[in-house]
């Protein structure tokens, strides 16, 4: 809501505005303020009415334009207000605003800036003013950074409006990993290249070689590697340690020992020496700790950059204009912010309504598919209320805006989707619980380890104990942790795209292999989503061909989408068309003409009674065909057509297969009760819920949640959008709609229920998988650390060198990729 503070606003009501006596009110037409039409003052006579004023400036700049002081536009209702006797007025920022009544001046008061400038239509909240943590709503900044808990990069509250252009922090990190990129694969070939047959080390020379290494890994470490500095610091100073604490320890250890040994080499021991009496150093273990990070860095950023097209995709339903209807009667097409409440607006066909409102004159059929996400257009006619965004397909009507801005059905749309994506929690925060007790006790082992080696450790113990603490601080640094997540989603990513399963992000794949309930919509999703000509039935006398043949020609006439699938059935079953006139639509009823000489009608049993047509023998015949979920429409000549949406032939099995691996089962749809449970019962689902909006779907899914549930949506239209958002996970049939594909975390291409089978699988597997990758991420160090802290040493007399444990680091990096490689072969 917009906030306003009343010190700079100033309402004026005076004494006459609250009696009977409004009327006496005199104001001045140029200022606003109220003056005595008694007291001596500038007076001028125009157009048959006297302008009083406060001052001689007031009367010059009347007299110079008057027609500039006359009237004033309501700013909350539009209307035309008489400057001079206005009883309602308010100043705001030092500017005057004139009202019709003391309604609308009361709205003003409480949110001016909602009636002021540019008023965007489907935006309920200003994007990118505030950002917040995903997995800590209550960390609320005013410009982007980081999470003072957890270290994740903060996301916009707002709705994006698609012009604010790629994140600032997805294109520092992408150029940073680049860089990072650049200068660790030579400084890996320096240090790596003698074990694959590349002595490049003896070719410059150890010396050399050390000091290469050194000028390639300080910009990776001081430059590229600040910001996880400055994300590891805040971890410390808010205590919550994190993974950022384990990689600024790990990657400055590894770095600030490397630059003492190649600055200081003689203060370290003979044993750490290698045979040509260098000191090793591990710049190259610094230097990946960084690229390995900002490649997880990079792909986690690049997913969450998508989660505004959904909005996006949502906010370009509503049209940029609307025609409004002056006064006057003239017309004029006008920006979709400049709507106000109780305008006249003409919609004509083919035009998206632009606001909420009530048709007030003429008639047409709307498609509120976007709404109801059923395919059939509604009739509407005066006195029907309309939805902004829904569109107008083959009449012309007048309506009265009722709700514009963010009050409209689609602005609330896109409040429920935006808010529903800023609730979710990514996958990493798994990490971030084992960091939080990791971090400190790798810390108090490299302490312990320092203190020890430095008291009771053998000469020069200080060595020793500098080596032992850092050798532990390098196990330690998680390097797999950041490259555990993205190597598994991209592995899956790919298997799932081949069996036509599309994933979003890692968080899709994490609760959908923990959802025990699937909420599915019906049209589109169990059915095909157009409706298809499926029975012929003849009264004595009349032949199937007859029928069809008349009927499909009579429908020609017709753009309802029920007339094309009989016209189109009909040329599938090779009937003769014929020419139709006298063509008549009769709203709510049906349709007549002539065809071929005969008057022929098609409609509801209404129009049968109108036209005294006696159709007692078919009724029980139609009655069944609408338990079977089929639409019925007699034929005057004797015969009904029926039509329904088709059930998709691979829905039953996919239900069955759901069913039987735990999940329960419930449809949502916006069609009526009869044809829902029709087509349940044909699927075997127990749980209907019929006539349900977007709203009724997201709070289905949110009493769902209250008892306990994981909930997972199937959907493929636009009024799927904020259950898909809401839900664990959303799932999209690809050919639905854009934005219910961009609100869900999984889309099945083909839109085959049987893909939520495949993608079931595949989400159990990849968990799996990461799981085990984490593990892998911190089995070597856990297992490292001790053995670096010198608990061997008595045993053996040897204590691990940081060679060893940079080694190890790199065996759990090369154990994940190894094993999220694994999901290449997965059988779904």
């Amino acid at each position: 809501m917009a906030t306003h503070d009343h010190k700079h606003s100033t309402r004026e009501s005076s004494p006459a505005a609250n009696t009977q006596a409004a009327d006496a009110v005199v104001r001045d037409p140029v200022c606003g303020m109220t003056v005595d039409p008694k007291a001596a003052g500038p007076v001028v006579e125009h157009g048959g009415q006297t302008y009083h004023f406060c001052g001689a400036s007031c009367h010059d700049k009347f007299v110079k334009a008057p027609q500039d002081y006359l009237t004033a536009i309501d700013p909350v209702c539009g209307m035309s207000v008489d400057r001079a006797t206005s009883t309602h007025f308010t100043r705001h920022e030092s500017k005057g605003f004139y009202f019709c009544s003391d309604v609308c001046q009361v709205k003003f008061d409480a949110e001016p800036t909602k009636y002021l400038g540019d008023r965007p239509v489907a935006e309920p909240m200003k994007p990118g003013t505030q950002y917040t943590c995903p997995m800590h709503p209550q960390i609320i900044r005013d410009k982007p950074g980081s999470c003072p808990i957890c270290g994740m990069a903060l996301e916009p509250m707002g709705a994006p409006t698609g012009d604010e252009g790629p994140s600032p922090e997805l294109v520092d990190f992408t150029r940073r990993l680049w860089i990072s990129a650049i200068l660790t694969v030579p400084l890996l070939i320096i240090t790596m290249g003698p074990m694959i047959g590349l002595p490049f080390r003896e070719w410059i020379g150890e010396p050399l070689a050390t000091w290469l290494e050194l000028a390639l890994a300080t910009p990776v470490v001081l430059w590229a590697a600040t910001p996880f500095f400055h994300r590891g610091y805040e971890s410390v100073i808010n205590r919550s340690p994190n993974m950022w604490t384990l990689v600024s320890l790990g990657v400055g250890a590894a770095y600030g020992y490397s630059l003492v040994a190649t600055l200081f080499p003689g203060i370290f021991p003979h044993t750490f020496r290698d045979h040509g009496g260098s000191v090793p150093v591990y710049f190259e273990a610094a230097a990946v700790i960084v690229a390995l990070i900002f490649l997880g860095q990079v792909l986690e950023l690049r997913a969450r950059e998508r989660t505004g097209s959904a909005i996006r995709a949502l906010l370009d339903l509503a049209p940029k204009t609307a025609r409004r209807i002056g006064k006057d009667g003239s017309e004029q097409d006008i920006p979709l912010d400049q709507v106000l409440a109780e305008d006249l607006l003409r919609v004509r066909p083919g035009d998206s309504i632009p606001v909420d409102g009530i048709v007030t004159e003429g008639r047409s059929s709307v498609d509120e598919s976007m709404i109801t996400g059923e395919p059939l257009p509604v009739e509407v006619t005066e006195g029907a209320k309309v939805t902004g965004g829904t569109v107008n397909r083959n009449g012309t009507f007048i309506m009265r805006a009722e709700r514009i801005g963010a009050d409209t059905m689609l602005s609330k749309i896109v409040e429920m989707v935006a808010k529903a994506q800023r609730s979710r929690a990514p996958i990493q925060g798994l990490a971030d619980r084992v960091s939080f007790y990791f971090v400190p006790a790798v810390v108090l082992v490299a302490l312990a380890a320092f203190a020890t080696w430095a008291i009771i450790g053998p000469d020069p113990s200080m060595i020793y104990a500098i080596v032992s603490a850092v050798s532990v601080l390098i196990i330690a640094c998680p390097c797999a942790l950041g490259l555990a997540t993205p190597m598994s989603i991209m592995t899956a990513t790919g298997r799932g795209a081949q069996a036509g399963v599309l994933i979003k992000d890692a968080q899709a794949l994490e609760r959908f292999a923990k959802v025990d309930t699937l909420i599915v919509d019906k049209t589109g999703t169990l059915t095909e989503g157009r409706p298809k000509l499926t029975d012929i039935l003849t009264a004595e006398g009349t032949t199937e061909a007859d029928l069809l043949g008349l009927a499909a020609s009579l429908e020609q006439g017709s753009e309802h989408p029920l007339a094309e699938a009989i016209v189109e059935g009909a040329k599938e079953r090779g009937a003769t068309l014929l020419a139709t006139t006298e063509f008549q639509a009769i709203t709510g009823k049906g349709v007549a003409g002539l065809v071929d000489g005969r008057r022929i009608a098609l409609g509801n049993q209404a129009m049968m009674v109108d036209l005294e047509v006696d159709v007692r023998i078919l009724a029980k015949q139609a009655d069944a065909l609408r338990t079977e979920g089929k639409t019925a429409m007699y034929v005057a000549i004797g015969g009904i057509v029926a039509v329904a949406d088709p059930i998709k032939a691979t829905t039953k099995e996919a239900i069955l297969a759901l069913r039987e691996s735990g999940l329960r089962i419930i449809m949502a749809t916006g069609d009526n009760e009869l044809t829902a449970k029709a087509v349940a019962s044909k699927l075997g689902i127990d749980e209907v819920r019929a006539g349900v909006l977007p709203e009724d779907k997201k709070a289905l899914i949110d009493q769902l949640h209250a008892g306990g549930a994981k909930v997972a949506m199937a959907g493929d239209g636009v009024n799927d959008a904020p259950a898909l958002a809401a839900a664990e996970v959303g799932i999209a049939m690809g050919t639905g709609a854009d934005v219910a594909v961009e609100s869900a975390g999984i889309t099945l291409v083909k839109g085959d229920l049987n893909g939520i089978v495949r993608a079931r699988t595949l989400a159990q597997a990849t968990i799996r998988n990461i799981k085990q990758n984490l593990f892998f991420a911190f089995i070597y160090n856990v297992l490292g650390v001790p053995i670096a802290a010198g608990v061997l040493y008595p045993v053996f007399g040897t204590l691990l060198s940081p060679m060893i444990a940079a080694a190890a680091m790199s065996l759990s990096s090369v154990s994940v990729i190894g094993n999220a490689l694994r999901l290449r072969g997965l059988k779904l």
